[in-house]
């Protein structure tokens, strides 16, 4: 590699971890006078002060006599009052009658407490250092924070990621210069999140319009939007991320009232993987809406049991393979934080589970139904748990099924019986075969020259070499 126009061989860093093979290559450019070390700082000035009653208050007080001066630390910390109170402009704190009067704790003066307060970014910045032992007398038990420290994950989106993230840092080394932690990074994994977005609606005169206020008319591709209450023409925007200021927010309530919560957040887990942004869309949650009903109906129609098993029943076999499939599917999009991948697999099982119907069935297949509904409303539960509780009590399960063990999965029952193998001709795909899953090369390899497709697709060419990948793919190597 070049460094200012150096040749160096980078063998020299063989072995080394990252940090010693920075420190080794800046002292080789340092030793041939092509450069020097810098450590460069990129953090800004924080503004911390918010002009709003929610936030601790900021522990300073305003004296005529003595200027700023801080609260003793026997009179922290300092708390809101009790019957503060909301609803106009400017800050609550600055309107009560009382709270922000006090005295000088130097001259004993008439004062006034700062009403500005801290930045919620300040106190989440090192509060997961406080909640490893929120009994403790002092602000950070560092036994208990040097046990559960660092955090194992953290989610945030995008703003969190790039200000939060570099605050608490920042903070956590402070932190430990003072000796109060023994890490100096408080987070081990970082993923962030998408935001949650909606179209947005303006009136000619540009002013915004709640998506509660506005018909949307669609002919064809063509999509038009007026106000509901005049008729007025609305300019539809693009989705952006739903906020108060450009009034794209859809109320919770309303959404709850006629969908219910697990439908909401169903859609929302379902709509698109975590780290991208998810469009708010009425179709969308009327979507989810219909596979909770889907489901609580399946679990509906299972008749009570006990049920009499039968592992050799093909149904049986048949469903209990899947079962543990969407098992290790939903388990590994989970860990993976591939949400929508996980959900997506539900709702292909609930079709399965709808082909093997309750009504009618053989006692073998009812008690493997009953399994498969043990495990469903299992793996359902991060997503949808209300429905996952009421189809658990549905079934007779013991407890509340947040309480339950996770399903566990057989490796063995999770392969395909059976795979499908693209056989190609000179490296073009011609044609499948079905072959045993784990069969071996020269298994399949007489299998596809014995298959008849071959002599006609292969009728005037002769066949030089047949290579086969376990399990992947064939292909035939001919000449004419």
């Amino acid at each position: 590699w070049t460094g200012s126009g150096v040749l160096f061989n980078s063998g020299f860093l063989d072995g080394l971890d990252i940090e010693s093979a920075k420190a080794a290559a800046i002292a080789r450019l340092e030793a041939e006078g092509a450069g020097q070390g810098a450590t460069v700082f990129r953090l800004r000035d924080w503004g911390v002060s918010r002009q709003r009653a929610w936030g601790c208050p900021i522990p300073i007080i305003h004296c005529p006599a003595c200027g700023v001066v801080p609260v003793p630390r026997d009179a922290l910390p300092v708390a809101h009052p009790a019957d503060i109170v909301f609803g106009k402009a400017g800050s609550a704190l600055d309107r009560h009658p009382t709270w922000k009067h006090t005295s000088c704790p130097r001259c004993g003066g008439a004062a006034a407490r700062e009403t500005d307060t801290l930045d919620t970014f300040v106190d989440s910045s090192w509060y997961f250092a406080r909640f490893t032992d929120v009994e403790a007398a002092e602000a950070i038990h560092k036994a208990a924070a040097d046990y559960w420290l660092p955090v194992d994950q953290y989610i945030g989106g995008i703003e969190h990621a790039v200000l939060h993230l570099l605050y608490a840092r920042f903070v956590t080394k402070a932190l430990a210069d003072a000796g109060q932690l023994s890490v100096r990074e408080p987070f081990a994994g970082l993923f962030t999140q998408g935001m949650v977005t909606h179209e947005t609606y303006r009136r000619q005169s540009g002013d915004w319009v709640e998506p509660g206020e506005v018909v949307i008319e669609t002919e064809g591709r063509s999509r038009r939007a007026r106000l509901a209450a005049s008729g007025e023409p609305v300019v539809i925007g693009d989705p952006e991320k739903m906020s108060k200021s450009k009034k794209n927010t859809v109320p919770p309530g309303e959404i709850f009232e006629v969908y219910g919560v697990d439908a909401a957040r169903l859609f929302v887990l379902s709509d698109s993987p975590p780290e991208r942004d998810a469009q708010w869309s009425n179709a969308g949650v009327e979507g989810a809406w219909r596979f909770v009903n889907r489901v609580w109906g399946e679990f509906e129609s299972q008749p009570a049991g006990p049920h009499a098993a039968d592992p050799t029943h093909p149904g049986a076999e048949a469903l209990r393979r899947a079962t543990h499939r969407l098992t290790r599917a939903v388990t590994e999009a989970i860990e993976t934080f591939r949400f929508n991948s996980g959900i997506a697999r539900l709702y292909e099982f609930l079709n399965l589970l709808r082909e093997h119907k309750a009504e009618g069935a053989s006692e073998a297949l009812l008690a493997e139904r009953a399994e498969a509904l043990s495990v469903f409303a299992r793996l359902i539960a991060p997503f949808t748990p209300h429905l996952a509780e009421e189809c658990w009590a549905r079934i007779g399960g013991e407890g509340m099924v947040v309480f339950t063990p996770w399903p566990a999965f057989d490796e063995a029952l999770t392969r395909e019986a059976e795979v499908t193998l693209p056989v190609q001709v000179n490296g073009k795909r011609r044609w499948e075969i079905r072959a045993p899953a784990g069969a071996e090369p020269a298994d399949v390899e007489k299998m596809v020259l014995d298959d008849p497709q071959t002599a006609r697709r292969l009728e005037g060419l002769t066949i030089r070499k047949v290579i086969v990948v376990k399990d992947r793919i064939v292909n035939i190597v001919a000449a004419g």
